[in-house]
């Protein structure tokens, strides 16, 4: 079954995590068997052409698109995470939510200089996140061919925060 609007299987939840903050919560979309698998093909289908040598996944809804989405593509998959969530030795970027402040890391040799890749998550917001994870790619050497999100929150302005980059995303509200 195919949807013309994803947008319908994503529930607003109000005042989460803090009061004021209208959350868009996906589990309503990936707990649809078809809606999670039109939107792993519609990502696969943009990138399926692209020369891409890893997909990084942001912690922790980037990892539930990024994941399918590496193994349909045939490439490796590099987990951006919280602090003292990877073995090994990592960079760590502090950044700025919407609501607060956090740490992303990466492993120091995740992907090799030159390696092209694309950086995924669930949601483009402030811009933020995905702001602290590009640093991250860019500091071990990657270059980065696209940011991918399932849901950009265009009236944040995200977007703006990234003007370096192609971003894509596939629903908007």
């Amino acid at each position: 079954m195919t949807f013309t609007s994803l947008a319908d299987l994503v529930r607003d939840v109000p005042d989460f995590p803090i009061p004021g903050i209208q959350f868009k919560d996906i589990t309503t979309l990936i707990g649809n068997g078809a809606a999670f698998q039109q939107v792993i093909e519609m990502l696969a289908t943009r990138y399926s052409e692209r020369s891409i040598d890893a997909i990084i996944g942001i912690e922790s809804r980037g990892f539930i698109f990024s994941a399918p989405l590496a193994y349909k593509l045939g490439v490796g998959l590099v987990p951006v995470r919280k602090p003292g969530k990877l073995p090994a030795d990592t960079h760590q970027v502090e950044y700025d939510l919407e609501y607060g402040t956090n740490k992303l890391e990466i492993h120091r040799d995740a992907i090799p200089a030159g390696a092209r890749v694309l950086i995924v998550d669930d949601l483009l917001a402030t811009g933020g996140t995905i702001v602290a994870a590009s640093q991250l790619v860019e500091q071990v050497g990657g270059v980065i061919e696209e940011l991918a999100f399932l849901i950009e929150l265009t009236f944040l302005n995200g977007r703006d925060r990234l003007p370096k980059y192609s971003v894509h995303s596939l629903i908007q509200f």
